[in-house]
């Protein structure tokens, strides 16, 4: 699931090209490696965290256990809407993409929303169905992801114009000015590597699933994002990586691909746009899981906790399915007969709504550093200094940082193109999400115990079949799936 929402095709043919024309930088590899670290720090506190308090509202569960409740809810609405507008989002990039392939292999023309739809009734229907069907199609798509990005950097590393050498591995071409348009355009390929903790509640082991399934993404995305860039440049020339990928954009890997064999470029061409349909899926998974928790915990409308009989969050995924097939829809309505022709899905759509969600989360992952910080100021639950104190603030700095920096060059990521009010509309909907979650928290004062809203409280199964209760406090608390959770 991790991996899938990381999309590593789709950042190696769409994101690094783009990264490399927009920042005019060589050092895109290093800023992966970089991040990669800076994402470890995070991940230190954060699975420790995930390892006592179970719950498929994830940031919401975390910021309510370390900074209270009314934080905890505002930092849910806000995930909430940061997912959707991710997943949605991709629409666009799926729909372009899509109709693109098919134009190139049939010469059929096709609207983008309509393959764009064909996509959303595939992530609709997979969406109320097991997770475990989830993962097992997203599986197999990631293997393949893989297999082909594999074989590109073979490829590349054998046809290296100027032979294979550590450029783009330098300290000289990353610490440089535009090093804030790398990093903040890196980080939006990192999104999703949190969403491990979401599912918490559906492992058969919480306490240890979750921590090892998120290392283990971060390190695999982090070293083959900056492997795969790396064998890129050599491939295309590292003189001439950036001039090619402002010429191609993310056709670059197609076009430098069809110059060896046509029918390899194809291949990948198909697999980068399954890659986007995974993605899709799995940040699908993620906005329901985030509806069905605050459903549950009566913060939105309980309609929206409800689940399948098959323990999907069936609440959570009609809504954010509805989410998709209104934002295709107006889109493909506002798109007609604009003067961005056949693009206008990608430049608006997912660009606008992906930054914005870029910034939202980081801004989400900021703030639950923070929150790990208090809470194991209370009770250190046998863990270190290090894993208490030192991982947890230095990962709130750096990532108070990049949050900064996508918000200073929210005008470069979004490009040209878009409308100067964009700049102020996209993070104002991120921003003004928090104010009116914050707002909205009021409310719980009067009407219910706000302590008893984020942490889902149930038994743990044991192998031998008995129930156990897992927490030491109310803080410790586990839950085994969504269909066995109470309040």
């Amino acid at each position: 699931m991790i991996i899938a929402a990381s999309a590593p095709l789709t950042v190696l043919a769409g994101g690094a090209p783009t990264n490399f024309a927009v920042s005019g930088l060589l050092g895109l590899p290093l800023s992966y490696l970089v991040l990669g670290a800076v994402l470890v720090l995070f991940a230190v506190g954060y699975c420790a965290m995930s390892s006592r308090v179970l719950n498929a509202g994830a940031f919401y569960a975390y910021i309510s256990q370390g900074l209270g409740p009314r934080q905890g809810i505002a930092a849910a609405l806000l995930a909430l809407v940061s997912y959707n507008l991710l997943q949605a989002g991709m629409y666009g990039l799926f729909g372009f993409s899509l109709s693109a392939a098919i134009a190139a292999w049939t010469g059929v023309a096709i609207p983008w929303w309509i393959v764009g739809l064909v996509g959303w009734v595939f992530v609709a229907l997979m969406g109320v169905s097991n997770v475990e069907l989830s993962a097992k199609v997203l599986g197999v798509l990631v293997a393949l992801e893989f297999l082909v990005a594999i074989v590109v950097m073979i490829v590349a590393l054998i046809h290296s114009p100027e032979g294979i050498s550590t450029a783009t591995l330098h300290a000289e071409d990353f610490f440089v000015p535009g090093i804030g348009v790398l990093l903040a355009f890196s980080i939006a390929a990192f999104m999703g590597f949190e969403s491990g903790a979401i599912y918490s509640e559906e492992t058969k082991d919480p306490s240890k699933t979750v921590s090892r399934a998120t290392y283990i993404a971060v390190g695999i995305i982090a070293i083959f994002y900056a492997a795969s860039t790396w064998a890129l440049a050599m491939g295309v020339g590292p003189s001439a990586i950036i001039d090619e990928s402002r010429i191609y954009g993310p056709d670059l890997v197609f076009v430098w691909l069809a110059s060896f064999s046509p029918a390899l470029s194809n291949v990948a061409h198909l697999l980068f746009v399954t890659s986007i349909l995974a993605a899709l899926l799995a940040f699908h998974n993620a906005a329901a899981r985030y509806f069905f928790a605050l459903g549950r915990s009566k913060v939105i409308p309980s309609v929206f906790g409800k689940l399948g009989k098959n323990g999907a969050p069936i609440g959570g995924s009609i809504a954010q399915s509805v989410v998709g097939l209104v934002v295709v829809i107006v889109f493909a309505i506002g798109g007609a007969n604009s003067t961005l022709g056949e693009l206008f899905p990608v430049t608006t759509l997912f660009t606008w709504f992906s930054t914005a969600a870029a910034f939202g989360l980081v801004f989400l992952m900021a703030i639950t550093s923070v929150a790990v910080l208090f809470w194991f100021r209370r009770n250190h639950h046998g863990y270190g200094v290090f894993t208490r104190v030192i991982a947890p603030g230095a990962a709130a700095l750096f990532l108070v940082v990049i949050a900064v920096l996508i918000l200073m060059n929210f005008d470069i990521m979004i490009g040209e193109e878009s409308p100067r009010a964009m700049i102020f509309i996209m993070p104002g909907i991120i921003i003004g999400t928090g104010v009116l979650g914050a707002l909205w928290s009021l409310r719980f004062d009067r009407e219910i115990d706000v302590n008893a809203i984020p942490i889902a409280e149930t038994a743990v199964v044991d192998e031998s079949g008995t129930g156990s209760n897992a927490g030491s406090n109310a803080e410790d608390t586990q839950a085994s799936s969504p269909a066995h959770t109470t309040i």
